[in-house]
């Protein structure tokens, strides 16, 4: 994303004479999403920036100028994107698909191409770009800490064809090798697990309470009452227990990445 709008914000905070922490308090908002925004690499929710607008007396300049995101994720996703943009953790179960943080560009976009109802190519390409907006968060070396707990079945269907198959796997494996993120592959072999409903996200954060988001077929939801979350962490913990360790996941994935790349 262009940074005009971070740098204006940082900027606007200097001239105030306040630091990253002042303008984090005056906003009810942690450092880290303040120097995220600052940086590029993230966009404030609505709400923030108003709270930014007041803390910093610009009027409704940051949020009459916020970049515009409606329509290019899906309207049950926008809460829970802006919930992504300043988690400080991240816990992701895929049942069916990589998840959009971990999705390369062509993987992406054969997700995308394969929607319904169809989308141009224009669109597709607009969507795409949001998907790999949303993966910058990664290029913080520390934060977020990402968790992938991957069923098996994510692994074993081609979407996009082997050779995108096979990029995308190996692309998890650099993710994982580097220490950027830790993954797990939950066995066909297992049967039933707590987890086979559906997609789960758990997020954590630095000045709110952790919530979780669930999705299924064109719908999703932010659950954050508290004996909801504590529900589906306890799910995703039992999951995670029955998950083969990182070393013998990270075999499995680099045997899959060659078994597709060998259709070659």
């Amino acid at each position: 994303m262009s940074n005009t709008y971070g740098e204006w914000l940082k900027a606007q905070r200097e001239a105030a004479g306040l630091t990253q922490q002042d303008l984090a308090t005056a906003a009810v908002m942690s450092r880290s999403h303040i120097a995220h925004i600052e940086a590029g690499r993230r966009l404030p929710s609505k709400e923030d920036a108003r709270r930014l607008d007041r803390a910093l007396n610009t009027g409704n300049v940051l949020s009459s100028f916020l970049p515009d995101r409606d329509g290019v994720v899906a309207e049950h996703f926008e809460t829970a994107h802006a919930l992504e943009q300043q988690a400080v953790e991240i816990r992701e179960f895929a049942l069916s698909f990589v998840p959009g943080i971990l999705q390369t560009e062509r993987y992406a976009r054969a997700v995308m191409s394969a929607s319904y109802p169809p989308v141009g190519e224009e669109e597709c390409d607009r969507l795409v770009v949001t998907r790999l907006e949303r993966a910058k968060i990664l290029q913080d070396p520390v934060s977020p800490v990402v968790w992938a707990l991957l069923d098996e079945g994510v692994l074993m269907r081609p979407v996009g064809g082997p050779d995108v198959m096979a990029e995308q796997i190996l692309h998890i494996i650099r993710l994982a090798d580097s220490g950027r993120i830790r993954v797990h592959v939950l066995p066909r072999s297992l049967g039933f697990h707590p987890l086979l409903e559906g997609m789960l996200t758990l997020m954590w954060f630095d000045d709110q309470p952790p919530v979780a988001y669930s999705e299924g077929v064109r719908m999703g939801k932010v659950h954050d009452s508290p004996a909801m979350v504590h529900e589906l962490q306890g799910r995703y913990d039992l999951a995670l227990s029955d998950a083969l360790p990182l070393k013998e996941s990270l075999a499995l994935l680099r045997a899959t990445a060659k078994d597709y790349g060998d259709h070659d």
